[in-house]
C-alpha cells in the first residue's frame, strides 16, 4: 500500500509539474512523441521555422501494434478516459446530434452509424446503421443548426447528400437525397468535411489537394488567373485544395477560400459563428518544415498553397512562378508541429470540464509520417482568450504511440457528448474514446 501511495503521489507531482512548465517555443517547441504529455503548451511562429530542406525528408510510416487492455490515452490530472467503442472500421468523423445521439462516419465501410449516449454507463448498445453504400464516408451534420434538425448531410468523395431526419432516428427513413454531385475526385486527399454556417444559409465543404505540392502542374495563363479566384489552382488541382460554399440544396457554388492543401477538419465557432479549418501542409521540404495549421477562414481569402506557405515563404519548387501572390497570402492563427496531420476539430462549450477549456476547441493530430522523429498521434487544446486564439495549443490526451516505430491508436475526429464528455476516434485501432471530469 505504502508503494501505491508513493507511486500515486509521484504521478501527481509530475502531472502538476507538466501543467505548470513555461510554455515551449523556438526550437524547444519542435519535439517528438517522447516529449508529449498531458500539459506541455507549445508555442509556434513564422520566426520559428528553418530552412526548406534543412534536414532530409524521411518515409517513416507507423508500424501498427495491439493495444493491451490495461492501455489507454492519457488525459490531464482529473479526466478519465474509458473505451465507448471497440471494433469499429476506420471510424473517423464524429457529431453529437441535439437530442445526444452520436453519429460515427464508419469509412471503412461506407456506413453512418449511430450510438445512443447517456453518459452515465460505460458503453452504449451495440450500434445502429442510419445509412449505408457511402463510399470514403467522411463529414457528418445536422440542418438547420439548432435544436430540431430536419436533415443529416453526408459527404462522401464525389457527392454531399441528405437524409430526412427527426430527432431520435436510428435509421434513415428514406434513400439519399444528392445536394451536390461532382466533387472532384482521385489523387491524394479523399476526405469531405461539411459545417452549416450558424444561420443555416450556407453548407461549406473542404476539399484536399490531388497532388502533394502541385508537382509537374504548368503554369496558369494570365487569362485564367483573371478569371479565377484569387490562389486558385489550376492542372489536376483545379477545384481543389480550397473550401467551397453551397446553399442548402446544393446551388450556388462558389469557392469561399484557396490555398488549403488539406482541410481535412471543418467546424463554425459558438461564439461568433467563425469558420475554422484544420490543414495538412505539404510534405518533402524536411522534419520541421512547413507547420501544419488551424486557422479562422475568410470568405475569399488565400492561404499559400502550392506557391507559398505560412505567409510569403516561397515554396522553392514553384520559385518566381507567383510574384502577383506574394502579398496577399493570409497567415493562418495557430501553427502546429510540421508533419503532425491534423484531421478534426471541435469547439468544446461547457458543460463538464473545469471553467477555463470553455470555448477551447479541440484537435485530433493523425500523426507523421514523413518525419524521422515520430510527432502528432494525440489530441490537443487550442488556447482562447475572449474567443480569439492566441496561438498556444495545449497536449490534451497523448500515448498512442508504443515505441519509435509502432503505435496502437491514431486519433481522427473530435466532438463534445451533449453531457459534456469529449469523443475522440482512433481509425487504427477501430474504437471511439470518452474523456470524462472526475474532479481532482
Amino acid at each position: 500500500m505504502r508503494m501505491l501511495a508513493t507511486m500515486a503521489l509521484t504521478v501527481a507531482a509530475a502531472a502538476a509539474a507538466t501543467a505548470q512548465e513555461p510554455v515551449r517555443t523556438g526550437s524547444a517547441a519542435f519535439g517528438d512523441w517522447r516529449s508529449d504529455a498531458p500539459g506541455v503548451r507549445r508555442l509556434i511562429t513564422p520566426a520559428d521555422l528553418p530552412p526548406p530542406d534543412a534536414t532530409a525528408s524521411a518515409a517513416n510510416p507507423p508500424a501498427r501494434v495491439a493495444r493491451s487492455p490495461a492501455t489507454t490515452p492519457k488525459a490531464p490530472l482529473g479526466f478519465a478516459v474509458d473505451l465507448l467503442a471497440s471494433g469499429l472500421s476506420a471510424p473517423r468523423v464524429v457529431r453529437t446530434a441535439p437530442n445526444g445521439d452520436v453519429f460515427v462516419a464508419e469509412s471503412g465501410t461506407g456506413r453512418v452509424l449511430v450510438l445512443r449516449v447517456d453518459g452515465t454507463t460505460p458503453a452504449p448498445a451495440a450500434p445502429h446503421v442510419f445509412a449505408a453504400g457511402l463510399p470514403l464516408v467522411f463529414g457528418v451534420a445536422f440542418a438547420p443548426p439548432g435544436p430540431d434538425p430536419r436533415w443529416v448531410y453526408v459527404a462522401t468523395e464525389r457527392s454531399v447528400v441528405r437524409f430526412a431526419y427527426r430527432s431520435g432516428d436510428l435509421a434513415a427513413s428514406g434513400p439519399a437525397e444528392a445536394v451536390v454531385r461532382d466533387l472532384p475526385r482521385g489523387g491524394f486527399h479523399w476526405t469531405r468535411d461539411l459545417a452549416f454556417s450558424a444561420d443555416g444559409r450556407t453548407l461549406f465543404v473542404s476539399v484536399g489537394s490531388a497532388t502533394n505540392d502541385a508537382e509537374g502542374a504548368a503554369r496558369p495563363s494570365a487569362a485564367e488567373v483573371a478569371a479565377a479566384p484569387l490562389g486558385a489552382s489550376f492542372g489536376e488541382d483545379r477545384d481543389r485544395a480550397d473550401v467551397l460554399a453551397f446553399d442548402p440544396d446544393g446551388k450556388g457554388r462558389r469557392v469561399y477560400a484557396t490555398g488549403l492543401r488539406n482541410c481535412s477538419g471543418l467546424a463554425v465557432q459558438p461564439d461568433g459563428g467563425a469558420v475554422w479549418c484544420v490543414v495538412n501542409e505539404r510534405d518533402g521540404l524536411g522534419d520541421n518544415l512547413p507547420p501544419d495549421f488551424a486557422t479562422r477562414v475568410e470568405d475569399g481569402a488565400f492561404y499559400g498553397w502550392p506557391w507559398f506557405y505560412i505567409g510569403a515563404h516561397e515554396d522553392p519548387s514553384h520559385a518566381g512562378a507567383r510574384p502577383d501572390l506574394a502579398g496577399r497570402i493570409a497567415m493562418p492563427d495557430v501553427l502546429l508541429q510540421p508533419h503532425s496531420a491534423p484531421l478534426g476539430i471541435a469547439f468544446y462549450p461547457g458543460g463538464q470540464f473545469p471553467a477555463d477549456y470553455r470555448g477551447d476547441a479541440f484537435v485530433a493530430l493523425h500523426g507523421s509520417w514523413n518525419r524521422a522523429r515520430r510527432t502528432g498521434y494525440k489530441v490537443v487544446r487550442l488556447i482562447m482568450k475572449d474567443g480569439r486564439p492566441t496561438g498556444e495549443y495545449e497536449d490534451f490526451l497523448t500515448g498512442f504511440v508504443a515505441s519509435d516505430s509502432g503505435v496502437w491508436g491514431r486519433p481522427v475526429g473530435v466532438a463534445a457528448t451533449r453531457d459534456g464528455a469529449l469523443l475522440v476516434t482512433d481509425d487504427e485501432g477501430g474504437a471511439i474514446w470518452r474523456v470524462r471530469w472526475r474532479g481532482r
